[in-house]
């Protein structure tokens, strides 16, 4: 009843969203050409998925993502609880991380492509960029956060090293943590795009600048939908697997 009921709101927010996009064209009275009607970007949609071209190019974007996300993720968590656990390290390290987390990502792009060339490895190394310091700095706070009566409880018991880090640090810093995986799974996920119009020849992000190029502007608002919906259903993994890792750890019911 609960999922009917999220999937009704779900479509009747779409209704409006749709309702609104075709209210702006009839008050505007744009043309095709300027802002392309809902049913011209629907039948994109159907063109995209019966060509099979939108499949290729999710399929390299959500491989793309899944490496570079995966590859900033884990590490970022690892070092945070490290971090975390040591506050002189983390004095001398923190400088560092506060003065390039600001620089955006696609700063970096001139010298991705020259070191990465033209392909894969640019949009993921701009993934890796995005989502490393908001995980990063999560773990950091989440671990600084935790209760020193865990620590004494896990002290006593004997509990140390990688023991202590699995089965005490992790659980207690998880809710920070999930925090982090989300907020770097929208950062990532937006500059994947970005970097796919830079130093890519395939993607969801080269689908919208081609289809600029050649003025199809329907293709290109069926692209930003696509890019919508798959990060909709990318934030909604993220709470499956903090429900997940909650119930293993007895945090959730």
């Amino acid at each position: 009843m609960n999922v009917m009921k999220k999937l009704m709101n779900f479509a009747i927010g779409m209704a409006i969203l749709v309702f609104i996009w075709q209210a702006v064209i009839w008050i505007g009275d744009y043309q095709e050409a300027l802002l392309p009607s809902p049913l011209s970007v629907g039948n994109a949609i159907i063109d995209l998925i019966v060509d099979g071209i939108i499949f290729v190019h999710l399929q390299v974007s959500l491989g793309r993502f899944a490496a570079g996300y995966l590859m900033a993720a884990i590490p970022a968590i690892l070092l945070g609880m490290f971090l975390g656990r040591s506050p002189k390290i983390w004095q001398l390290i923190d400088p560092i991380v506060q003065v390039l987390r600001p620089v955006a990502p696609v700063a970096w792009s001139p010298f991705i492509v020259l070191w990465f060339g033209i392909g894969n490895m640019p949009a993921i190394a701009i993934i890796f960029i995005a989502a490393f310091f908001p995980v990063l700095l999560s773990t950091v706070a989440g671990v600084k956060k935790i209760n020193p009566s865990y620590l004494k409880i896990a002290e006593n018991l004997e509990i140390r090293n990688w023991e202590l880090m699995y089965k005490f640090i992790f659980p207690a810093a998880f809710p920070a943590v999930v925090s982090g995986l989300r907020l770097a799974l929208g950062t990532a996920w937006i500059f994947l795009v970005a970097g796919e119009m830079i130093g890519a020849q395939s993607g969801l992000g080269f689908l919208i600048v081609d289809s600029r190029n050649t003025l199809n502007l329907d293709y290109v608002l069926a692209g930003i939908i696509f890019i919508g919906v798959c990060g909709f259903l990318l934030d909604r993994l993220i709470s499956l697997l903090e429900r997940w890792v909650g119930k293993q750890y007895g945090i959730t019911a």
